[in-house]
């Protein structure tokens, strides 16, 4: 379960005179109505750029990392994050591998072989076959936001006092869409994208639209000072308290991946714990995103 700052600046906003920073709760421990919403909400992400990806017939999405396949099905996390736990070893990896459709074709047998709910699980040792076909790998991250009715869009400014006049961005304090990068996963996917020579992008979905940026690109902003780090702090329920960053990398220093042409649906579910105790939820499905020509020109240079 967890409650950030950007939940609390959507439920009560202006309340607070500071930033407040993020409070996270185990799920491992506990798992709460809003840990469930993100569950679903996360899934959906992935779900809706793998379907976007897939719809090109240029070029075909593959599940690769753990959260690819974990289960939209809340009755069956306990089993997934057990088998998680157990793969802990294999290393973080991307979410998606993009392959050029032909490409995929060619293996296509070999992937069934395994089947996709475990390639996560496979080592990447033997999926050599796989990886080595795909043009890029991606992370995929979303917030619950509708990005173009966020207070600042369109409101940046060049960012001449960090010396670079030809970038727009945004003072802290704005409300304006960010691609979200974990710290904790900025040298594990770096290191990734050493091992095996894969370009990783950044997709962040939004409700209404999503952009994308590369890794490498994402750490130049960073190592030049443009984006700074957001402290998070965690509260386990035994008392211990941890504290991670995020970088938030504005929507201008990015590119756009697509603009949602169906919206996607909310429902409302529930899941009954085995004391009796009914947690309710939102689940997201559906929608559909039009990719931009951006993305599809990226993906196509590297097909020469």
């Amino acid at each position: 379960m967890q409650t950030s700052a950007i939940d609390i600046e959507i439920f009560l906003p202006d309340l607070f005179a500071q930033e407040i920073c993020d409070f996270y709760l185990s799920p491992r421990y506990l798992r709460g109505s809003d840990f469930l919403m993100r569950w679903s909400q996360g899934r959906w992400a992935e779900d809706i750029v793998v379907r976007a990806i897939n719809a090109t017939n240029e070029f075909h999405a593959v599940p690769y990392g753990p959260s690819s396949v974990a289960p939209s099905d809340p009755k069956e996390m306990e089993l997934y994050f057990e088998r998680l736990d157990r793969a802990g070893a294999v290393g973080k990896r991307p979410d998606l591998l993009i392959l050029p459709r032909p490409r995929y074709e060619a293996i296509q047998g070999q992937l069934e072989a395994i089947g996709t709910a475990n390639i996560a699980f496979t080592p990447e040792e033997s999926l050599a076959f796989l990886y080595s076909k795909a043009l890029i790998a991606v992370e995929v991250e979303n917030s619950l936001w509708v990005a173009s009715q966020m207070p600042d869009y369109g409101k940046g400014k060049p960012l001449a006092s960090l010396g670079h006049p030809e970038l727009i961005g945004f003072a802290k304090a704005k409300k304006a869409p960010t691609i979200i990068i974990k710290d904790e996963d900025l040298e594990p996917l770096q290191q990734w994208e050493a091992c095996w020579g894969i370009t990783i992008f950044i997709f962040h979905v939004f409700y209404d639209q999503a952009y994308y940026i590369p890794l490498q690109r994402a750490r130049w902003l960073i190592e030049e000072g443009i984006i700074a780090p957001t402290k998070q702090t965690f509260y386990a329920p035994s008392g211990a308290t941890t504290h991670k960053y995020i970088y938030k990398i504005w929507y201008t220093l990015a590119h756009p991946l697509g603009t949602m042409i169906k919206e996607p649906e909310m429902a409302a579910k529930f899941v009954q714990d085995p004391n009796g105790h009914i947690l309710p939820y939102v689940h997201f499905f559906g929608g559909e995103i039009a990719l931009s020509s951006e993305i599809l020109s990226e993906l196509r240079s590297r097909l020469r």
